[in-house]
């Protein structure tokens, strides 16, 4: 198992170092933020897991009640 992990590990490491440029992001009103392509990337993963568990908790908190 600690392999599978250190395994898992250096690929998301390569990936966030090949994936260091700057990347802008474009918001309504002429609001811009620049910020590393591998942060946008962590961003969307954890949104995702994030809603993919409370999706998965509010159908677990029904089916109880």
């Amino acid at each position: 198992m600690t392999l599978l992990r250190l395994i898992i590990f250096l690929f998301l490491l390569s990936v966030a170092v090949k994936n260091s440029e700057m990347v802008t992001i474009h918001y309504y009103l002429g609001l811009e933020w620049e910020v590393p392509l591998v942060v946008v990337l962590l961003i969307c993963f954890a949104a995702g897991t994030l809603f993919g568990y409370l999706s998965c908790f509010i159908k677990r908190i029904f089916k109880k009640s």
